[in-house]
Order: C-alpha cells, then structure tokens, then sequence
C-alpha cells in the first residue's frame, strides 16, 4: 500500500474505528528495522553497520526478489490431460457464467459459444476454445506454481420452523443493524475489500463477533429464519457457504449465503491440534465431531474461537445447486471457489491436480464461480463436489497440491496479468 494511500486512509479516520483503519493498513509494509549487525566478510576491513536507510542490501544479503504478477502467459502444450478431459461436463457451467459475467471482453466469446448448441461434445467445445481463448498460467508472488486446493460441498442438517429443545441452535438472516463500508469507487485500490461493521455514534465499529452474536440472542429474535437441531452440523454448514435443511414436517429448504460479520474465519481444527486436544490427522470434520460429541460442555468454547459467523437467506430447494458468488448455481464437479483479487470471478480454470488422499491425477476444466473466506491466494482453489454425503466425504478428505491455468479471450489481457 502506497504512502498515499495510507494518508488518503488516515484522513477518513473520523468514519472508520481504528479496528477497521488498521483493517485496511495491514497491506502497508512492515517498516524495516532500524539497524542490522555487522555483515561477516573475510576481507581485512571491518564492515560498519547497515541501516535501512543507508543502503537498500546489507554486504552479504541477496536483494529482495519483485513479485511476480498472478497471471502469466502459457501454452496449450503445458495443461496436462486437457486433451482428455470430457469438456462437456464443463459446458453447462461456462453458459450459465456467460449469462453473469459483466466483463466486456467475453461478450465477443459467449455470443459466438451459441452456435455450437445446447450441447456440443468435447472436440468441438476443445477447438472452440483453442481458437477462441488462451491459457495463462496462475502463479504464486514468488514465482512458483503449485498451490492448495481443497473441497467444499453441500451438506443436509436438521432443522425447524419452531424452537424446541431438539431445535435449538437459530439460523439468522442479515441484522439490520450490520452496515457494508465499500470504498472502491473512491479509492480502486481498495476493490474486493469490504468492511462489515455496525454505527457507534459517528463512528462504525467492527460487527459483533460469533461469542457476542450468541450472547445477544434476544435482540436477534427476529432474524431468526429457523432452528438447527446440531449446533455442530449447522456449524459445518456456515463454513460451506450454503446447505439444504429437511424441516420436522418432511419438507426440504435450501438456506444460501447471504453475507457475514467482517471477523476473519479461524480454523477451529487448528486450535483443537494446537491445544493438545486432537492430533493433527484427526482434525478434519469428522474428527472435529466426534471430539465435540464427547466434550459437549466445551462445544461453546470450540466454536468461539472462530469468531467469523455468516447470516443466511432462504432459497426453494431446487434442483440446481446453490448460488455462489458469481449469482449463478454451482455444478457438481465443475464450479470452483477461488480469490478474486487475483483471478476473475466467472472465468473457466483448467485445474491439474489429484483425487482426494489419493496420488491419481484429477484434471478438469473447471470455471471460477465462488470465492470463500479460506480461499486466499493465487494458486489456490476450493473444488465444489456437490451435495450429500458422499460429495462430503470427498471435500472432508481433499487437501491436494495442484496447478491452475486461466483461459481468457484472445487478443485480450486479463486482469492481473503483465501488460503486452
């Protein structure tokens, strides 16, 4: 972050608390510290001290690499197994990103996508777009090209429409009193980063934290969409993003994301290895149940620490899977959540990577229609396995290396990538 950004930032202090002023100053760079000692040299002269601001590498010190941009030119030659993909099964999911997408540079490609029909095979969605696309590498800050990729997927839970003891755990939609700070129009640099928050006086503070929201149950009464009989599976499903709900009368709703309190997701997993409670191979969702099940008086304690909580809307239970952030339902095997400050939301991504806990390659054209709070970084992806548990299994156990390659039209630049 520039220095003039920081100045343009310090002057809206009166508007934003300090909490949410530092939010957006954490980019800024860690001031260098102020001396170093001596560099060892084998020559006869003693070498004096270094300071930052006497000279910009210490004697013996390699200059600090620049970043490399996320995105990078790339041949078809080098996307392993994209000659055998079913590109078919990507088809379906690449329209319904045509039909969202606002940038200008696919409109050209889409319009040109309809001739090939409802339902071209692989050959001919392969050539078109070969002939209409090219690949760009997606790459680290460091210049490496391997990164995580993970699953997601959407799980059922029990719920109802009235609270009871065995539906107990409330299921709230948008607080009114929740305010979104978007600053981009003023300030571009500041695109994808929102402040959630709430009015304290003249100033906006942070939003109430997991503990606080369930602390002050009795102001959110009516948010309340409906109660979840698990407080841990309904826990699971924030983390996803979305899930179905089978209500006490045998019917079937669909609740989607509807936004979040501002407060950074923390692994809950993590802080069960960290404090000795379960051992790091024993940390994943089933794990993390079965040590609720038998701890339940410290359940509270084991969700608190994660005090990221989202807020939901309800959707009809249709067939199609649920909204991501693209607006538009993700396909089973085929939509994958990625950041969007490095990878345009809506755009086709072929993933090389492998099956989950396993060495068997998994490659696919997948497309960019979600982003998630654990999703940060260029080379790093959520893979969307679809609903039930079988999909869930899959998620629960996907923890892959992989790499990924943008398609982006031709003759264009996207976003993020070196200028020509």
């Amino acid at each position: 972050m520039s220095r003039d950004l920081i100045s343009r930032l310090r002057r809206l202090a009166p508007a934003l608390s300090l909490t949410s002023f530092l939010l957006l100053a954490a980019c800024a760079t860690t001031p260098p510290s102020q001396s170093l000692p001596p560099a060892k040299s084998s020559s006869t002269a003693t070498p004096q001290a270094c300071t930052a601001c006497q000279c910009p590498v210490c004697p013996g010190e390699e200059p600090a690499k620049p970043k490399v941009e996320p995105l990078q030119p790339a041949e078809w030659s080098e996307l392993a197994g994209w000659g055998e993909d079913d590109l078919a099964a990507a088809w379906g999911a690449i329209q319904s990103s045509c039909r969202a997408m606002k940038n200008a540079d696919w409109r050209p490609v889409c319009e040109a996508s309809k001739s090939l029909g409802a339902k071209p095979d692989a050959a001919a969605i392969r050539g078109f777009l070969e002939s209409r696309t090219r690949p760009w590498r997606i790459t680290n800050p460091d210049g490496t090209t391997e990164g995580l990729i993970t699953g997601y997927y959407e799980p059922l839970i029990k719920g109802s429409r009235t609270r009871s003891k065995a539906y107990a755990t409330p299921v709230y939609g948008v607080p009114d009193d929740m305010v979104v700070v978007d600053l981009s129009e003023l300030y571009p640099e500041l695109k994808n980063m929102r402040l959630r928050g709430r009015i304290e006086g003249r100033k906006v503070v942070p939003y109430y934290s997991r503990a606080q929201i369930d602390a002050r149950a009795d102001k959110m009464a009516d948010k309340v969409l409906l109660w979840a009989a698990d407080p841990i599976d309904f826990f699971f499903l924030q983390v996803q993003g979305s899930g179905q709900v089978q209500l006490a009368d045998g019917s079937r709703i669909r609740i989607a994301y509807a936004d979040q309190n501002g407060h950074p997701y923390k692994s809950i997993g993590r802080w069960l290895v960290d404090s000795g409670e379960v051992k790091v191979e024993n940390a994943g969702m089933e794990g993390i149940k079965a040590w609720a099940r038998a701890n339940p008086q410290r359940l509270d304690e084991m969700l608190d620490t994660n005090p990221s909580f989202v807020f939901f809307k309800e959707q009809p239970a249709a067939s199609d899977g649920p909204n991501g952030a693209l607006g538009v339902p993700l396909t089973a095997g085929r939509s994958v959540a990625i950041d969007n400050r490095n990878i345009p939301l809506g755009a086709p991504i072929f993933l090389s990577t492998t099956w989950p806990a396993s060495d068997k390659p998994l490659s696919r054209l997948m497309v960019a229609q979600d982003t998630g709070g654990a999703i940060r970084g260029a080379v790093r992806a959520d893979f969307y396995w679809g609903f039930g548990p079988e999909a869930g299994a899959q998620a629960g156990k996907m923890r892959s290396r992989g790499r990924m390659w943008l398609l982006w039209p031709r003759d264009t630049v996207p976003p993020g990538a070196p200028a020509p």
